[in-house]
C-alpha cells in the first residue's frame, strides 16, 4: 500500500506536494479541515482515509493545537533545570491555562526559559535575545563556526570540484566524516552508494528535524550558517548526480525555516542553483519543508514518508535510502551538521580535517551545553578531547551540584558525574564504557532531581513520540510508563525481572532507535543509581 501511495505522491513531487497540501488543510473560508482533506484526497487521486491518517499523526495539525496561543518547552533540559513551573507561572500572567500548550524542545536548552508565540521564540527574561548562543571552539581551524563570506565566492568551491567528482568523493573518504546525527555512519559510503545506483532521478535530503532535547547545534547552524549546510547538499548532489535538495526543518524552529528560505533565495538570485523559473550554472533546486510536530521524523525513513505525504511511520530496512529513498529514488539523507562540514573538508583537505580528531572518530563535533553550565552554549570540539576538559574548561564547570549527564538526547546514555574522567569525546569511548555519544547534547541532572522522575519522563516521551508501527515500542513505552507512574505517585513497587524483560524486548524488537534506544539510559540508571532506585522495585536488586 505504501508503495502505491508513494507512486501517486511522486507524480506531483515536491512542488505543491501531498505533504504540504495536507499540512495546509487547516480550513479555508466555509470549508472545514476535514472537507479540505477530502479535496486534497480528490486532487491527488488517493483515499480520504489515507490523508486523514497522515494529518492525524502530527501534533501541530491536531484540533487542540489550534486552540493554543502560546507554547512552552517540555524537553528534558527544561525539566531538570527546575524552570518549567517558573515559565508556566510567567505565562499565566498573560494567558489562560487552556491557552498554553507544550512543544518538545524549542532548542533553547542553554537558557531553559523559552516559549513560542505568534510563530516566534521569546524568552521569559526580556533582557536576553533569543538568538544569543555562546559559541566557542578548541579546534585550531574551526570547521563550522567560521562565518560565511560572500555567497558567490563561497560556492565557487563547488564549481572547482564539479569536474573532479571522484576526487571530491575521495577527499570525503580520507576525511573519515561520520554522520553527526548520532549513528556515526561513514558519510562517503552513503554518497558512493547513491552515486553508483541507477535511477532517472536522485535526491539529497537534509534532516533538520533532529529534535533531541538538549541539542541545539542544528538549530544554530540553520539560523547562523545556512550556506554551510546548503553547500554540503549542493556538493553532494554534484557528486551523486542528484538535481534536487530538500531541507526538512522541524516546525519548532520557525526562525531556522525563515533563515534557510532566505539563503536559498540568495543563491537562486546569484544563479548558483535553479529557482522556479531561473537558469543556473548547476541544475540543482532546493526545497525547504517545515515539519508539523513529530519527533519520529528525525528518523530518516519516517522523514522520507513524511515528505511523500504518507503517514510518517518507520520503514523496514533494507532497502536503505541511498538506494531506495525519497519517492523510491536513490537519496543521500544526512543531518545538518554532517553537511556543514563538507565545505571545510574540500577547502582544506580531508586529511587536515581528520587530523583534528582520532583515527576512528575524525574531525570535530558540535556539543550543546545546557543552562546548568557556567558557560552554556555551543562548542566545536576536536574528537578525542577529554570530557573533563569539555565540562570544566570549555563549559566553565557547573552552576550547582550535578550527579549525572544525559549525553546524546533522550535515548542517550546516562553518565554519572563520577565516570566523566573515563570518557573522551568520540564514538568509541562512549560505546566502550556503555554510553552513547549520539548528537552530543548534554543535559545535566542536578543532585536533588529524582532519577525515578527522569525515567518516568523518558518513557512518557517515548510513548508520546512513538510512530506506533512496532509493538515493542508502542506497547512497551506505555507499559513502562504505567509501571513508573505507579511507583512514583502510587507507591506501587515494580517487579524488577518484569521490568528487565520489558527493556530487553524494546531493545531487541523495536524497528528504530526510539524504542530500541530508550533502554540504554534506563539500564545506566539502574546500574549507577541502584541505591536511589531500590525502594521502587521488588525482586532482583535495582
Amino acid at each position: 500500500m505504501s508503495r502505491n501511495l508513494r507512486g501517486l505522491s511522486s507524480r506531483r513531487g515536491l512542488t505543491d506536494g501531498l505533504y504540504e497540501s495536507i499540512a495546509g488543510a487547516s480550513g479555508n473560508g466555509h470549508q472545514s479541515p476535514d472537507e479540505k482533506l477530502k479535496s486534497v484526497a480528490e486532487e491527488f487521486m488517493t483515499g480520504h482515509a489515507a490523508v486523514l491518517s497522515t494529518s492525524s499523526f502530527y501534533d501541530f495539525l491536531q484540533p487542540a493545537h489550534a486552540g493554543k496561543k502560546v507554547f512552552m518547552c517540555d524537553g528534558t533540559a527544561c525539566l531538570t533545570s527546575g524552570k518549567t513551573e517558573e515559565v508556566r507561572s510567567r505565562l499565566l500572567e498573560t494567558y489562560r491555562s487552556e491557552e498554553i500548550g507544550v512543544m518538545t524542545c524549542l532548542g533553547h536548552c542553554h537558557s531553559n526559559n523559552a516559549f513560542l508565540v505568534n510563530g516566534e521564540i521569546r524568552l521569559c527574561d526580556s533582557d536576553a535575545s533569543p538568538s544569543e548562543i555562546r559559541v566557542t571552539s578548541n579546534a585550531e581551524m574551526p570547521a563550522m563556526l567560521t562565518p560565511t563570506g560572500d555567497v558567490k565566492n563561497y560556492y565557487s568551491l563547488a564549481f572547482r570540484w564539479a569536474g573532479e567528482t571522484e576526487a571530491a568523493l575521495r577527499e570525503l573518504e580520507v576525511s573519515g566524516l561520520r554522520g553527526r546525527g548520532g549513528a556515526g555512519f561513514p558519510y562517503h559510503i552513503k554518497v558512493r552508494s547513491s552515486r553508483d545506483a541507477r535511477a532517472d532521478r536522485k535526491y539529497i535530503v537534509c534532516n533538520g528535524d533532529e529534535g533531541d532535547p538538549g541539542a541545539f547545534s542544528d538549530k544554530w547552524l540553520l539560523e547562523e550558517r545556512p550556506h554551510a549546510v546548503l553547500f554540503g547538499m549542493l556538493m553532494t548532489g554534484i557528486i551523486t548526480g542528484a538535481d534536487t535538495g530538500v531541507v526538512y526543518i522541524r516546525g519548532e524552529y520557525p526562525l531556522a525555516v525563515k533563515k534557510v528560505r532566505e539563503a536559498v533565495a540568495r543563491i537562486e538570485e546569484a544563479g548558483i542553483a535553479a529557482g522556479r523559473e531561473g537558469d543556473a550554472v548547476t541544475r540543482f533546486r532546493f526545497h525547504v519543508v517545515e515539519g508539523s510536530g513529530a519527533y519520529i521524523c528525525g528518523e530518516e525513513t519516517s522523514l522520507l514518508n513524511s515528505l511523500e505525504g504518507l503517514r510518517p511511520e518507520v520503514r523496514t530496512r533494507p532497502p536503505f535510502p541511498a538506494v531506495y529513498g525519497l519517492f523510491g529514488r536513490p537519496t543521500v539523507l544526512s543531518n545538518v551538521e554532517t553537511f556543514a562540514n563538507i565545505h571545510y573538508i574540500l577547502e582544506e583537505g580531508g586529511a587536515v580535517w581528520a587530523a583534528m580528531g582520532t583515527e576512528k572518530s575524525p574531525g570535530t563535533k558540535l556539543v550543546s551545553l545546557d543552562g546548568a553550565f557556567n558557560r552554556p552554549g555551543l562548542l566545536e570540539v576536536k574528537m578525542g578531547t577529554p570530557m573533563r576538559t569539555v565540562i570544566d574548561e570549555l563549559g566553565g564547570g557547573m552552576r550547582y551540584p550535578v550527579k549525572a549527564f544525559q549525553v546524546g538526547g533522550p535515548l542517550g546514555g546516562l553518565v554519572p558525574a563520577s565516570r566523566i574522567d573515563d570518557l573522551t569525546l568520540d564514538f568509541e569511548s562512549f560505546a566502550r564504557e556503555g554510553f552513547l555519544l549520539g548528537h552530543a547534547g548534554i543535559v545535566s541532572v542536578p543532585e536533588d532531581f529524582p532519577v525515578i522522575e527522569l525515567l518516568e519522563h523518558l518513557f512518557e516521551f517515548t510513548k508520546k513520540e512513538s510512530c506506533g508501527k512496532c509493538f515493542p515500542c508502542r506497547i512497551g513505552s506505555a507499559r513502562g510508563l504505567d509501571l513508573l507512574a505507579g511507583a512514583v505517585s502510587g507507591g506501587q513497587k515494580i517487579d524488577r525481572q518484569l521490568f528487565d524483560d520489558l527493556l530487553d524486548t524494546m531493545q531487541i524488537g523495536s524497528l528504530c532507535a526510539l524504542g530500541g534506544g530508550l533502554p540504554l539510559p534506563v539500564k545506566n540508571a539502574l546500574q549507577y543509581f541502584s541505591d536511589e532506585l531500590k525502594d521502587y522495585f521488588t525482586g532482583k536488586e535495582a
